[in-house]
């Protein structure tokens, strides 16, 4: 059934895309700036289309339907028409069913909607990303431990986009890791076992492993695998921080 149902998505979006119109579409703010004097530019994540930037026409002035809808973290039915790079937007409904984040879980919402803009291309569908941001949210929201969702959702982001190795198997001999073993993960190829000259974060294949199921309960994975993926985050950035990193670095949060 959700094979039928992805088919039937990817014809109404083909069909769509010939008349370039898009109109219902799940979809979230992820950033928004003033462009001219009453409107603004907003990019959104969308589940069938992927990060899309789009025109709100008059979405800053007072009367505008637009003022209270085009909010960060709120679920949203989006409608866009044109062909250039920047779309307009056409439509925007509010569809509910998720908690709003609060306090630092609105810090870490900015982080995920960070790294969204800096590694996905626009206009590059990945239908099994947005499920996992969604989850993610609605993680935040009911307040479970920040350092499981952040840690399961970079690991996500990498994998989707193509560039996240499997952390389970040894590159050398594609033979899965040794829990007891030492290790370092190279970033384009994946895991093998650390030498002496390694600059790379070292961490456990119990760590590798223990990623790769989920579980963090381990204060020793909480560790590794945060310096893991503060590593591996900053070289497909290219070394460029990210902002709200640096912040919760800050606060000694991430």
């Amino acid at each position: 059934m959700e094979e039928i149902q992805a088919s039937v998505r990817e014809k109404k979006r083909a069909l769509s895309a010939e008349n370039h119109r898009i109109a219902e579409q799940p979809g979230f703010v992820l950033h928004s700036h003033m462009y001219r004097e009453s409107s603004l530019v907003i990019d959104v994540f969308t589940r069938d289309y992927g990060r899309v930037a789009l025109v709100a026409k008059g979405a800053k002035r007072p009367s505008s339907r637009l003022r209270g809808v085009l909010q960060t973290f709120q679920p949203l039915s989006i409608g866009w028409s044109g062909k250039s790079e920047l779309r307009t937007l056409t439509s925007a409904e509010w569809v509910g069913g998720m908690i709003p984040l609060e306090n630092s879980a609105l810090l870490y919402g900015f982080y995920l909607n960070e790294l969204l803009l800096r590694l996905l291309a626009r206009e590059d569908p990945h239908q099994g990303l947005f499920e996992h941001y969604v989850r993610a949210l609605t993680r935040l929201a009911t307040s479970e431990s920040a350092q499981t969702v952040l840690r399961v959702f970079e690991l996500a982001l990498l994998r989707e986009t193509g560039v996240g190795a499997d952390l389970s198997l040894d590159v050398r001999n594609n033979c899965p890791v040794d829990p007891e073993g030492v290790y370092v993960v190279d970033p384009e190829s994946g895991p093998r076992p650390a030498m002496l000259a390694d600059t790379a974060p070292r961490v456990l294949g119990k760590t590798l492993l223990d990623m790769v199921s989920e579980d963090y309960s381990d204060p020793q994975t909480q560790q590794q695998s945060k310096l893991l993926m503060r590593f591996l985050l900053a070289h497909h950035l290219n070394g460029v921080p990210l902002q709200t990193r640096k912040i919760l670095i800050d606060l000694r949060q991430l």
